[in-house]
């Protein structure tokens, strides 16, 4: 019986579990396929199992599949088309290659190359770069298979680029001027179409084709007269500029399958430093884990490295062979015995009573709205938007809604300061040093400091409404050691209304705070204050200048939580959420240092 067996204390169990988890399912019946749910946005590997593509926010996007052309599927953001206005499209295709070998063949402007596998943008020149993320380009193209005229054009786009902790690339294209590059005589000056690039590895064990990644660009289009959609006549949308946008990424398919050379070429660790900050990493601490662990993805391979000699069949993973003594036991050893996840009642002190908390009797800075629909303010939303570990994550990665938040957010402060501040729980004027703040049980205060000019301060004040159990994870998180926490503290972000580029600037993923950017820590009497330095990350300090330029259309969500790594600390729970309706910068008000 499953509940008699308990061979977790043995490494190769732990090992050999991981990699034949799907054996199980065969002797649960047919129960656990009719609880694994149907997703496409996920990955089918050829295990048979979801892999998730790293989306932990449940979005409104309905894509539909409009085209296949040479191999690659074009999409429309039917939802969005329906308002009549722009359409949002994207081309997907999957290349034969890894993420880093796409993403360094997309971002090199030689014209040689470029000229085997781009069609529009073939001649392009550096005109400036800053910060290792962020360039300036300048372009020339003749769209004489595009237009009857045959009138020379030239452009100029800005673009930036980060890699997410999971290894995805994302690459952001915007039209722009630079004192460089005045209109030129013999020229029409253009405006290319914003787009973004998603570039994905897929994790697909065993696959016979090697490395394999995921690429993908959107792109929004102004339909003219019939060429999208509307009366079916694609032969004219095949002579439009997006088309030959969208064509890129058949092209970047084709060329890569053409030179399969190409990845012993480019020497990964060599040629990211020309695009990267290689110390994106700022903790000095990486977990057991390793650094292959990013948002909420696990390696693909959790086996110990114990140096076991014993002959027997071999289970080949991705990079590292498994040696199974015996298949038998192997399966039998996948019936761990049921460790229960946490009770939220154990995360506080359930011997005490709770007591009320009102925001109406703690202040701060920032307004609380009133409803949805109010502005440049802040309402604390439920944690159903947002997908998180599930009880059985561990085997077979499944995420679930999160519930409510364990915490409440009871004061938002919006601060305009010169410097970044930390340690805004020592001022006087501080929420938890007033008599109100000093009678709560605990409180969490998340200090986001934002890079800007001025700089800006968001003080979240997250309140429980009994003290804290110093066993359950929350208290270990709150008691323990920075490097622990650089390890635990995870930020789940969400554009619920704003600019599609901004959406995708931001992303969907769970970030480890920690591994991200510098995160302070000050724990005195009843809080723990967490500073987080936006500012030390060249690629945050992009996004968030992004995000502040269209602040006052967006409508933002943020989950706070403490990531589960091991059974006994599933599923995982949120700590506290916070949603700001369409901040205006010039409501924050200064902090006297």
């Amino acid at each position: 019986m499953e509940t008699e067996i308990n061979l977790e204390h043995q490494p190769r169990v732990r090992r050999v579990a991981h990699g034949l988890r799907n054996l199980i399912n065969i002797g649960q019946g047919p129960e656990s396929l009719l609880r694994k749910s149907s997703n496409l946005g996920r990955t089918v590997g050829l295990d048979g199992y979801l892999h998730g593509d790293g989306g932990d926010v449940i979005e409104a996007h309905e894509w539909k599949c409009v085209r296949t052309v040479n191999g690659i599927r074009i999409f429309e953001d039917v939802a969005k088309s329906k308002n009549g206005k722009a359409v949002l499209v994207k081309a997907v295709g999957v290349v034969d290659a890894s993420a880093d070998v796409v993403f360094e063949v997309f971002m090199n402007v030689d014209r040689h190359q470029r000229y085997e596998w781009d069609m529009l943008t073939g001649d392009l020149e550096l005109v400036e770069s800053l910060d290792g993320h962020f360039d300036v380009l300048y372009g020339t193209y003749e769209p004489r298979h595009l237009t009857r005229w045959h009138s020379r054009r030239d452009f100029v786009f800005s673009r930036q680029w980060f890699r997410a902790q999971d290894g995805t690339y994302t690459i952001l294209h915007f039209p722009t001027g630079h004192k460089k590059c005045p209109s030129k005589p013999g020229y029409r000056r253009t405006e290319i179409n914003p787009s973004t690039w998603e570039i994905r590895s897929l994790n697909i064990t065993h696959s016979p084709h090697g490395a394999r990644c995921l690429v993908m660009q959107m792109v929004e289009i102004q339909p003219v007269g019939g060429c999208w959609g509307k009366n079916n006549e694609w032969s004219k949308f095949e002579k439009t500029v997006s088309y030959a946008f969208l064509s890129q990424v058949a092209g970047l398919k084709e060329y890569i399958g053409a030179n399969p050379s190409l990845a012993s070429e480019f020497l990964t660790t060599s040629l990211r430093s020309k695009f990267f900050d290689v110390s994106s990493s700022n903790s000095d601490h990486e977990d057991a884990n390793g650094a292959d662990e990013f948002y909420d993805a696990i390696s693909a391979d959790s086996s110990s490295d114990d140096d076991d000699s014993d002959n027997g069949e071999q289970f080949n993973g991705k990079d590292k062979k498994v040696k199974l003594k015996n298949i038998s036991w192997a399966i039998a050893s996948l019936a761990l015995k049921h460790t229960p996840g946490p009770d939220l009642n154990q995360e506080l002190d359930s011997r005490v009573p709770p007591i009320v908390l009102d925001p109406r009797h703690y202040h701060g800075s920032f307004r609380q709205g009133k409803d949805e629909t109010d502005s440049n303010c802040w309402t604390s939303p439920s944690g159903a938007a947002f997908m998180i570990r599930g009880k059985t994550y561990l085997k077979d990665n499944t995420k679930v809604k999160g519930g409510d938040p364990l915490l409440q957010l009871i004061a938002v402060d919006w601060f305009k300061v010169e410097n970044c501040i930390s340690k805004v729980a020592l001022h006087p004027s501080s929420l938890v040093q007033s008599e109100a703040g000093k009678k709560l049980p605990f409180v969490l205060i998340v200090n986001l400091e934002v890079p800007a000019r001025p700089n800006y301060s968001l003080v979240l004040y997250y309140a429980a409404d009994r003290p804290v159990n110093k066993n359950s994870l929350l208290g270990k998180f709150i008691d323990g050691s920075d490097m622990f926490r650089d390890s635990r503290l995870k930020l789940i972000p969400s554009i619920v209304e704003g600019y599609w580029m901004v959406k995708r600037a931001v992303g969907t993923k769970a970030c480890l705070l920690g591994k991200a950017v510098t995160c302070k820590y000050l724990r005195q009497d009843n809080f723990l204050e967490i500073d987080v330095d936006i500012g030390s990350s060249s690629v945050a300090r992009g996004v968030i200048s992004l995000v502040l330029g269209y602040v006052t259309s967006l409508v933002v969500d943020l989950a706070i939580l403490i990531e589960a790594k091991e059974e006994a600390e599933l599923p995982e729970y949120i700590l506290g959420t916070v949603r700001l309706n369409r901040v205006k910068l010039d409501s924050a008000v200064p902090l006297e240092v």
